[in-house]
């Protein structure tokens, strides 16, 4: 029985059968490495972003959808699929380039929504505008907007590199949820000088904004990043997993039950992966996560909003 409100249980009430999300690349920028705020991005970031790397490999939108339609066709013919841009920020740049990406993403056979990837401070009004009206006379049913928020303390966010506040992934929360989309936060557990008050903190403070959903995500060390060269100097060391595993049961029985976990650990990408090394076993993970819960009796929602017993549509 599962103990949080998975993403695959969300789907499944919503559209009554698998859907999967697609990773796209779309050549996207980013102001914390093309020199606006740094050159240098997040001490975490990988220089050539999260997901798949396709786009930089040359391939189109409808080239890497294809190559991604075909796999996941191959597995499940009764699939659904919603497109994610995924890489960098993708609602940075000009107001023009970010409406045409969504016109080309919403084009794409058989896609039924979206999710858009970005900082808190790529969005505009205008640009909030655009993600709003994607939808319309397109037929698709959802647009997620995915926003790396990973931590509720200034402190934090300065001495990651992030280029940003919490007021400002406040803001961009609130006037995002404002027009109708769907607002994922993105939350990092293990940040160089963050403790479990810290990050339990951090939880607090995403629940209490207008979030459809959490991503939280194990800080893991990337090969050619300046955490890595804080982690081989000895200045930086990351989770063990029975820490990560303490820090989860003590998290998503905080985390209303409302909210959909769309993930509950990272996802190193192939070679990229210097420490440690529990973080390239995803579903390893995940099942110790659930017998941890189990033993101790928690769910998500059980000290919010659900304490009296697990929400039976947790298992979709």
């Amino acid at each position: 029985m599962a103990r949080w409100h998975t993403l695959a249980a969300y789907f499944r009430r919503n559209y009554g059968t698998r859907v999967q999300k697609i990773p796209l690349d779309a050549g996207s920028a980013c102001p914390n490495r093309d020199g606006l705020l740094s050159t240098q991005g997040c001490v975490f970031c990988n220089a050539l972003g999260s997901g798949s790397g396709l786009g930089a490999r040359g391939l189109s939108l409808a080239e890497q959808w294809r190559a991604w339609r075909r796999r996941y066709d191959a597995a499940d013919p009764d699939c659904r699929f919603l497109a994610y841009l995924q890489s960098f920020s993708n609602t940075y740049g000009s107001l023009e380039r970010l409406q045409a990406l969504l016109r080309e993403a919403a084009a794409l056979p058989g896609c039924r929504g979206l999710a858009v990837g970005t900082r808190p401070d790529c969005l505009s009004p205008e640009k909030l505008d655009a993600l709003a009206l994607a939808g319309r006379g397109t037929g698709l049913a959802e647009i997620w907007l995915e926003l790396g928020l990973q931590s509720a303390h200034d402190a934090t966010l300065a001495r990651i590199n992030r280029g940003h506040t919490a007021a400002c992934s406040e803001k961009a929360v609130t006037e995002a949820a404002g027009r109708g989309l769907l607002v994922c936060g993105h939350l990092m557990a293990g940040l160089p000088g963050e403790g479990e008050a810290d990050f339990l903190a951090s939880v607090d403070w995403a629940a209490s904004l207008p979030l459809h959903g959490l991503k939280l995500h194990n800080v893991y060390v990337p090969k050619g990043t300046e955490l890595a060269r804080q982690y081989r100097a000895g200045n930086y060391l990351p989770l063990e997993r029975d820490e990560y595993v303490d820090l989860l049961c003590a998290a998503l029985p905080r985390i209303p039950s409302r909210l959909v976990m769309h993930r509950l650990q990272s996802d190193p990408a192939p070679g990229e992966l210097v420490a440690p090394a529990w973080a390239a076993r995803k579903r390893p993970l995940l099942g110790y996560l659930l017998r941890a819960l189990d033993a101790r009796d928690l769910w998500q929602g059980c000290r919010a909003d659900a304490p009296e017993e697990r929400p039976g549509w947790y298992d979709g």
